[in-house]
């Protein structure tokens, strides 16, 4: 869902999910209640998208929210949305078993990101909303 500026130009969603990402997260929300993400920038999970129960992983003060998918709230570390803000972020399903701490880790599917990089309308138009 875009939404629109003074200068009426829409405003890209900085996250999506594909229709498998968005059954999938419907399937957790069912089995575990609200949920959220949180992009993964190193460590223990590499870069991968990782979902957990809200209340069970503590976002940080100066994490960015940039969106929500599925109705799921999607955060990212500061350091990393340096990274990431000139890039949709963009959730996928493939099969496999996912990170560990991440709530679809057993199911035998996995949450992946892919990315689309935004063109100078997208990035003006995310600028003049304040959103990078």
């Amino acid at each position: 869902m875009s939404t629109t500026t003074e200068t009426n130009q829409a405003v890209p969603s900085q996250v999506i999910a594909t229709p498998a990402a968005l059954q999938l997260i419907a399937t957790l929300q069912e089995q575990h209640g609200p949920i959220l993400f949180y992009q993964s920038g190193g460590c223990c999970e590499g870069s991968a998208p990782m979902c957990f129960p809200v209340g069970e992983f503590r976002i940080g003060s100066r994490d960015v929210k940039v969106g929500e998918i599925g109705g799921a709230e999607f955060y990212i570390s500061p350091q990393q949305f340096e990274y990431w803000k000139h890039t949709q972020i963009v959730i996928d399903v493939t099969p496999g078993f996912g990170a560990a701490f991440s709530l679809e880790g057993p199911g035998g599917l996995q949450f992946i990101t892919r990315s689309h990089v935004f063109n100078d309308d997208e990035i003006h138009a995310l600028r003049a909303a304040g959103r990078i």
